[in-house]
């Protein structure tokens, strides 16, 4: 998945939702704002709570982090209102299904993935989920990628690790794990590649 308007943090409607509170507030001012951000998240030691995050961008904006505000910024939206899947997620899912592969999800992400994946209408397909805010480390740590293995009831040469970030991949494959780097703009030779979900079909 991807988010709307190419970014993760912070969300989509994060301009629309501060604009309702103080209208003057400017392109620059919110870009300035983001960046502060995302030093904090660079920082952070584990994955921040949303409201110390949105009071770091807040506090760059000048605006007093009220209940109402953090409760505003964080309320639960409909995930394809700030997110969407890319072209090729549904029908490579269908088709691992089909052919009775199992799936588990390694991510850094916050507890709350599994619901954001039932609002996405693709939670069914995976049996396990290793997050990074729950496990209480982050990928490459081993843990991420056993946690997921173990899950499944599988020995790490018996799954497929497939990731974005091609160091993932590697850190996988020096655990024993098949891997394959998702570079959709271009294949890299640093480990076996795809540029599009549908390769995985032809591996199986």
């Amino acid at each position: 998945m991807r988010p709307i308007g190419g970014r993760w943090n912070p969300r989509a409607d994060f301009e629309e939702n501060v604009s309702a509170h103080d209208p003057s507030i400017t392109p620059d001012r919110f870009a300035d704002a983001i960046a502060a951000g995302d030093r904090f998240l660079a920082d952070a030691h584990d994955t921040p709570d949303h409201d110390d995050y949105h009071r770091v961008l807040l506090a760059r904006l000048g605006l007093r982090p009220t209940p109402e505000l953090l409760a505003q910024l964080r309320r639960d939206v409909h995930p394809t209102a700030v997110l969407e899947l890319f072209p090729d997620v549904l029908s490579t899912l269908a088709g691992l299904k089909r052919r009775g592969v199992r799936l588990a999800v390694v991510s850094d992400a916050w507890p709350g993935l599994p619901d954001l994946h039932e609002g996405l209408g693709i939670r069914d397909y995976f049996e396990v989920y290793a997050i990074s805010a729950v496990l209480g480390c982050e990928k490459p740590d081993p843990r991420m990628y056993h946690h997921a293995g173990t899950g499944l009831g599988l020995q790490p040469s018996a799954c497929l690790f497939v990731d974005d970030v091609p160091d993932l991949v590697s850190a996988a494959m020096d655990l024993g794990y098949e891997g394959r780097a998702l570079c959709r703009t271009g294949a890299t030779a640093h480990v076996p590649a795809i540029t599009s979900l549908t390769e995985l079909l032809d591996l199986f």
